[in-house]
């Protein structure tokens, strides 16, 4: 890698602006692209073509990676072109995401959920959180008397406040130190999300740990219409990310499906 690349992975780190997940992909992005900083419109071509076989998304996101790069540069007067200027960003399909349905919640409460794991699956199911947030929660940030839930550092290193249900309150029940282990140690969020993904499949279901959340969000959209509120209860930067909730609203459609046959 070269200095540049260096150098501008040292002042992403120096905004506490980023997630480390976030730093990790720029860095992954800079990696393969050897003198990036020096680099040609024809290296970032090549280098483009290159990852031709890669997934829409993963393209797309590395190509943002690279020109927020390059972006950085042209404001420092590392360099005054953007050798990425001609490449097309590829279109992302906006897929509506699998859901937990209410026979599958209803399995996974009935099932012999082990007490943490059953925690994290309300967590996921009842409050919208992410595998890595409710893995990180601590039982200082539950408040039984709001009946709300302070989200800390989530996705993108913003922090949130979660209204929850009196009910989702109770089934937590009460505890010190972290909630969904019970102990003064946190699960990292890749060992919770393996852990709950075995316990859902041995329970006969073929969704995933996420699926739980995009329940809450489908639910919360249809039962509000208010995408700003559920933006802002799910943790999304942009509302963009919430509008997926909002095709997948089948309500109004129907009527419309009724209206036009009249």
């Amino acid at each position: 890698m070269d200095q540049l690349s260096l150098d501008h992975l040292a002042w992403l780190e120096r905004q506490h602006d980023r997630s480390p997940k976030t730093i990790a992909s720029r860095r992954r992005v800079l990696n393969s692209l050897p003198n990036a900083g020096n680099a040609t419109r024809e290296d970032v071509e090549a280098w483009w073509e290159a990852r031709a076989r890669l997934s829409t998304g993963t393209r797309a996101v590395d190509l943002s990676h690279l020109r927020g790069f390059y972006l950085w540069m042209r404001l420092y007067d590392h360099r005054l072109d953007d050798p990425s200027i001609r490449i097309r960003a590829p279109r992302v399909k906006n897929r509506i995401p699998k859901k937990a349905t209410q026979s599958d919640v209803k399995i996974l409460l009935d099932s012999d959920l082990a007490p943490d794991l059953r925690r994290a699956f309300l967590l996921g199911c009842y409050a919208g959180m992410r595998v890595a947030e409710a893995a990180a929660l601590d039982w200082g940030d539950v408040d039984s008397d709001a009946c709300t839930i302070t989200v800390r550092e989530g996705k993108g290193g913003k922090s949130r406040v979660v209204d929850v249900s009196p009910l989702l309150i109770d089934w937590l029940g009460v505890g010190q130190g972290n909630v969904v282990s019970g102990a003064a140690d946190a699960y990292g969020p890749g060992q919770l999300q393996r852990r709950l993904n075995r316990a859902i499949r041995a329970a006969g279901l073929k969704i995933t740990t996420h699926a739980l959340r995009h329940r809450w969000g489908m639910v919360a959209y249809q039962s509000t219409g208010d995408l700003l509120a559920v933006a802002e209860m799910m943790g999304h930067s942009s509302i963009n990310t919430t509008k997926i909730y909002a095709q997948a609203s089948s309500d109004v459609k129907k009527k419309i499906a009724a209206a036009v046959m009249r």
